[in-house]
């Protein structure tokens, strides 16, 4: 199974990009190929209606998301909306990437939770046709510390990964073409 990460912040040091790393680890762990786009390593250009882009990052984004069974889109919350830098890569994309995949949000905020943006990107998955996974991931406050090898400190925050994307995974295995 295929499982593609876009990873939407464009801060060095992200918690959402930690966490899009240690679902990584979790998913590989599990048998899955995955590809982890980190859109700060991978810029795409500004979406423009008007012009037809042939970037290299672009190009790379669209076929990783197109090959994926399954997609998880990760964002930081900045004023209760996702980033900029995603809503842009997902500007780029469309029916190609997203019909009929099972779609995981996810989310790290400075508050308590990230529900506004996780929402938002429920809405933007509906509107491509995917898939949205019932269940999301949302981390803020203490939840965003990570140990040096790149795993949760927080006990719960770790369980809540590993049950989410249990069923995830079910569910891409079940809905995948």
């Amino acid at each position: 199974m295929k499982i593609t990460i876009l990873a939407g912040s464009n801060r060095k040091h992200s918690t959402s990009t930690q966490l899009c790393h240690y679902i990584q680890s979790v998913l590989e762990s599990n048998d899955c190929t995955v590809a982890l786009l980190d859109l700060n390593e991978l810029p795409v250009p500004f979406f423009s209606p008007d012009v037809e882009s042939d970037d290299a990052n672009l190009q790379y984004m669209k076929n990783q998301l197109k090959e994926a069974d399954g997609i998880v889109l990760a964002t930081p919350e900045y004023h209760g909306a996702p980033s900029g830098v995603l809503k842009n890569a997902l500007d780029h994309v469309g029916f190609d990437q997203f019909d009929g995949k099972v779609v995981l949000s996810v989310c790290s905020t400075g508050g308590a939770v990230g529900v506004s943006s996780l929402q938002q990107l429920q809405t933007i998955v509906r509107n491509v046709h995917g898939i949205n996974c019932p269940e999301w991931i949302s981390i803020g406050g203490e939840q965003r510390l990570f140990s040096p090898e790149g795993e949760p400190t927080n006990l719960k925050t770790k369980e809540r990964v590993h049950r989410t994307l249990q069923y995830f995974v079910q569910m891409v295995s079940t809905f995948r073409k």
